[in-house]
């Protein structure tokens, strides 16, 4: 795989704003070719598929900017720095959704935009909800809704879910449910 690596020759800082810095390199490609590569710095973040002893999933509705839609996702934010991924997403499930977990398992994690950001989310699965109380951001506006994990998995395969992290944490989750139903 050496083959393939490129060697960072200079790195610039286009643009530095309150979550993300734009760097411009260039590089030196495997064939020896000089390149330029721009990317996007993020912390980074957390996604947390949150499941009721009904098997339903918390959801949240919000506006998404970039898009210009609502879309449909599961309870994520930013890591603040040098935060730990667990830390992150038992924050943002409480802050989104007024709910907290008494179990949390590892789904792992993404890379959601690997051609032009270094943005790593890690994914949880939340069990053992009781209801706090939530505390959105001051610029977060969003509506908590609940969908039986199954229609989920309808929805993720009809098209209906765009949000990568959703569709990955829904899909992991279905799996390794079921995987320890077969076990069992």
């Amino acid at each position: 795989m050496e083959h393939l690596i490129e060697q960072t020759k200079e790195r610039s800082t286009a643009f530095q704003g309150c979550l993300l810095r734009l760097d411009v390199d260039t590089v030196t490609l495997p064939d020896g070719q000089e390149g330029i590569r721009e990317y996007i710095r993020h912390p980074g973040g957390v996604g947390v598929v949150a499941l009721t002893d009904e098997r339903e999933v918390l959801l949240v509705k919000q506006y998404r900017y970039p898009y210009g839609e609502v879309l449909v996702e599961i309870p994520a934010g930013k890591r603040d720095p040098g935060e730990e991924p667990l830390k992150t997403g038992m924050r943002e499930l409480e802050e989104e959704t007024g709910y907290r977990a008494a179990n949390y398992t590892p789904l792992g994690t993404l890379y959601p935009t690997p051609g032009c950001c270094d943005e790593v989310v890690y994914l949880y699965l939340a069990t053992g909800l009781t209801a706090a109380e939530a505390h959105p951001d001051a610029d977060e506006f969003l509506d908590v809704e609940r969908c039986p994990l199954e229609e989920m998995v309808k929805r993720v395969m009809a098209g209906e879910i765009t949000d990568a992290k959703t569709q990955i944490g829904i899909l992991k989750t279905k799996l390794l449910l079921d995987s320890q139903k077969e076990e069992a």
